[in-house]
């Protein structure tokens, strides 16, 4: 049997560890894109985000008396590696790169929506305040990406029948 306390501070754990995948796999992908700015440029702001939401998470953990798992965010990082190199022997790199991130956005919508409710049955403002800071800017993320794959895949389309024209990344 665990406790409400006990489960959050697990989950925290595999939020740290997603979150060191999501950045890994976001500055692999945009160090990768070339001819896709407006992609690159919301990457490169969801960095930034990502690196506000460890250090809450961060401050989670630490404040609950626990620590990351080391286990876990090798894991994750491990991962995120394997997903950019077979990104990369794609020729449809981008769009395959923008559909995980789809689905990675949405993955961690749910694990903040759950942590939200564990910090809640925990009794744990700070964290569930913390998950509620970070909840909007995954779902943001998720529906930018959702909002511009018919674009992305329009432009991807047409350099890919270009000829001498790079579309992969």
């Amino acid at each position: 049997m665990a406790t409400p306390q006990e489960n959050l501070l697990d989950w925290l754990r595999d939020a740290h560890a997603m979150e060191q995948q999501a950045e890994k796999m976001l500055r692999a992908q945009s160090e990768r894109l070339e001819h896709y700015p407006k992609l690159k440029a919301r990457i490169d702001e969801h960095i930034q985000e990502t690196l506000g939401q460890q250090a809450l998470i961060d401050e989670c953990l630490s404040r609950l008396g626990g620590s990351s798992s080391t286990l876990k965010d090798i894991g994750g990082k491990l991962m995120a590696f394997g997903q950019a190199v077979g990104g990369s022997l794609m020729s449809d790199e981008v769009i395959k790169g923008a559909m995980a991130g789809y689905v990675f956005e949405n993955m961690e919508v749910a694990s903040y929506t759950v942590l939200i409710a564990a910090a809640q049955a925990a009794g744990d403002a700070e964290t569930q305040a913390a998950c509620e800071k970070i909840l909007p800017q995954e779902i943001a993320m998720a529906q930018w990406l959702l909002e511009h794959l018919p674009e992305l895949t329009q432009a991807f389309l047409e350099r890919s029948a270009a000829p001498d024209t790079e579309a992969k990344r």
